[in-house]
């Protein structure tokens, strides 16, 4: 487990936050394909908090493609690097994730966050962020929609309807099991949205989330503990 220092420079106001935003969401690349869905390897990440004790622990599970094997994880905990601001929470989550990340022993490939990419007020959610940061291509598969309006999906698996910010498609809602709660795919960084959902649903053969999700939060729930049981 690695243990994470607040970087030098981190904004500390949402001031100084949004500008970073608005600064990284220029390079966002949204006209790359990303990799092919079922191949090489596809990452999950997850962060769980303890805010009383001003922890955070990220995990990261490399997964094949193809058989969605674990072949590699890491964890990494650190001090909660920001408030709790709804819009912001990737400065509260990326310095753990990005250790995580880069203590895995596998490259990464796709990384599938529990979150947002462009489905987000100011089109740059967790999984924009770090995908410009790290250069990986990226998916944000949310449990809800934020604030963005849809209509529900048909029932049978497969089915999608677009995620709307006014006329605008931000992700889709994806029906990943018969007549259950659909989950909010966007993009982050370097895949289309068709691929976006493609992979989703390659990564959701059993269970509404996708395993990558269910492998990272089960695993940084234990990290989290681990480490504050030490404290």
């Amino acid at each position: 487990m690695t243990t994470v220092d607040i970087p030098a420079g981190w904004p500390a106001t949402e001031e100084a936050a949004r500008a970073a935003q608005d600064e990284l969401r220029a390079r966002v690349v949204l006209d790359e394909p990303g990799p092919p869905p079922g191949t090489g390897y596809v990452t999950g990440v997850d962060v769980a908090y303890d805010d009383e004790r001003d922890v955070v622990a990220a995990a990261a599970v490399v997964l094949d493609a193809a058989s969605l094997d674990v072949v590699a994880e890491a964890t990494a905990v650190g001090r909660i690097s920001f408030p709790y601001v709804p819009g912001l929470l990737a400065f509260r989550e990326i310095p753990t994730v990005l250790a995580a990340l880069e203590a895995l022993r596998r490259p990464p490939g796709l990384v599938v966050c529990d979150g947002y990419g462009l489905a987000h007020p100011r089109r740059f959610g967790l999984a924009s962020h770090l995908g410009v940061l790290t250069g990986l291509p990226t998916v944000g598969v949310a449990k809800n929609p934020f604030t963005f309006t849809y209509d529900d999906p048909d029932a049978p698996r497969g089915s999608a309807s677009p995620l709307l910010a006014g006329d605008d498609e931000v992700g889709r809602a994806l029906r990943t099991r018969a007549g259950v709660k659909p989950v909010f795919v966007s993009v982050g960084h370097r895949v289309t949205l068709d691929d976006a959902c493609a992979h989703t649903l390659a990564l959701t053969p059993q269970f509404r989330l996708p395993e990558t999700t269910r492998r990272a939060d089960a695993l940084c729930r234990r990290a989290l503990q681990e480490a504050t049981t030490r404290h």
